[in-house]
């Protein structure tokens, strides 16, 4: 009994030391805690940021840092630590990029910001120091150009690319891509193609994305130049070879009909006809003066009917160089954008010819007139179907049009009366010429006439 009542005395004196102690323990672990929530977030070894980032990171590792900017926008502050951490920028050092910081007199009193935009334009001059190749080729892309002119959706590097999370590779992946961020209805277009389905069913598909086509920094529209057949050529090798056992005229249908017309399935066709110059470069609207067309558009609602374009084909090459003649290459392609990139396999491709090649295709009711804009996009002006079929285009439409080309036979007869008619003038000069020789009025132009004998073109009399 007397054990018992000793150990029962030795438990009282314990247990209020224990609880004691325990809450002790306690509000040390609190203590801890808040400080570790205070402090810069851990990182492993090989991914930690130097000493001097961390400290950078001690405020703008605070979710919501921000700056109320004097035009009311605000300028995000917040860096992410773990992205940043990950990212292929870690090595460099917050100074390398932002050395218009004074780490020893930061955050300045007063540091005027015009807008957020402003800022992150400016802060761009910092890609350049690392990537001058890169950004050589975005100042001369239609984004580059964009940023330019002033506008304020146009991207810039920070755009495309979060400083502070810079993942290698990580643009070619599709849910990645930042083209979605601004071209969603081309996008989404995209992901229904046979291009976005075959990068999904295999990690191992070498199909395009955004930046196969329109490169990725040096940005240029495929509507230029040779068109989609550019493009599309670089991975389909030897694709003239292979229409050519089946498509008659092959060649010509590469020049006047871009790709998507026959393998975008559900589109809408139009013929667009681009001003070009002798060396068969497209014109510009700095060039031509887009007032001049705008007038002749709003003229009538249709459009820029035959006569309107004729004389506008002659007001632009009046006065002009010899053999400096602004002219139309013609192509068969369709109506939008996002259509152009609804690309299906070749199993669902246009094959029936007469889809086309029958009088009254709808595929020549649309068309447009088109230059290249400032950015280099195509500028279209809409015009009347008439322009394809009426004799005041036979010549304005000689540079897409072949004989036959469409089956619609006023335009067959249009063109063949048209060049018998040049022939006719060159052989009626010679028959006339003949016929007057034959009857003795034929006076050549060279020499006089007063010693020749009347009614011939012998020698002078002695």
């Amino acid at each position: 009994m007397g054990a018992n009542m000793n150990g029962y005395g030795t438990l009282r004196k314990i247990l209020p030391a224990f609880l004691c102690n325990s809450v002790a323990i306690a509000a040390i672990a609190a203590a801890l805690a808040l400080l570790a929530s205070a402090a810069p977030p851990a990182f492993a070894a090989d991914n930690a940021p130097s000493v001097a980032d961390q400290h950078c990171l001690g405020c703008h590792g605070a979710a919501g840092m921000e700056k109320k900017l004097a035009d009311g926008d605000t300028l995000k502050l917040h860096v992410l630590a773990d992205p940043f951490a990950k990212s292929v920028h870690s090595s460099n050092t917050c100074a390398s990029c932002h050395s218009d910081i004074d780490p020893t007199a930061h955050p300045p009193s007063k540091k005027d910001i015009k807008s957020a935009r402003s800022y992150a334009v400016g802060a761009t001059e910092a890609c350049r120091g690392c990537h001058a190749e890169k950004f050589t080729q975005w100042e001369s892309s239609i984004h580059g150009t964009l940023v330019r002119n002033g506008n304020p959706a146009a991207p810039i590097c920070t755009d495309c690319h979060n400083p502070h999370a810079v993942i290698k590779g990580a643009a070619t992946k599709l849910d990645e891509t930042p083209c979605q961020n601004c071209h969603k209805d081309i996008f989404t277009a995209y992901l229904g193609s046979v291009h976005a389905k075959s990068r999904r069913s295999s990690a191992e598909s070498y199909a395009p994305i955004c930046s196969g086509c329109h490169n990725a920094h040096d940005v240029k529209p495929t509507s230029l130049g040779e068109g989609p057949k550019a493009a599309c050529s670089g991975c389909h090798a030897g694709v003239l070879e292979a229409h050519q056992k089946w498509l008659p005229n092959a060649a010509l249908h590469f020049e006047v009909v871009s790709c998507p017309a026959c393998h975008a399935t559900g589109t809408q066709r139009k013929v667009d006809l681009m001003l070009i110059d002798s060396q068969a470069k497209a014109m510009g609207t700095e060039q031509i003066g887009v007032p001049l067309f705008d007038a002749s558009t709003r003229s009538d609602s249709k459009g820029i009917d035959a006569l309107t374009l004729w004389n506008l084909l002659q007001t632009l090459n009046r006065g002009g160089a010899v053999g400096n003649k602004t002219t139309m290459r013609g192509r068969l392609t369709v109506r939008t954008g996002a259509q152009a990139h609804q690309l299906a396999d070749k199993s669902q491709a246009l094959s029936d010819c007469r889809t086309c090649h029958r009088e009254g295709s709808q595929a020549f009711q649309s068309v447009t007139i088109s230059l290249v804009g400032p950015d280099g996009r195509r500028v279209g002006y809409g015009a009347n179907a008439d322009v394809l079929n009426s004799a005041f285009s036979v010549d304005s439409v000689s540079g897409f049009y072949a004989i036959g080309g469409t089956r619609i036979w006023l335009l067959d007869i249009l063109l063949a009366l048209a060049i018998l008619g040049g022939l006719g003038i060159a052989v009626g000069h010679v028959a006339l010429g003949w016929i007057f020789k034959r009857l003795g009025l034929y006076h050549p132009h060279s020499g006089g006439h007063e010693n020749r004998p009347a009614g011939g073109d012998g020698p002078k009399a002695a």
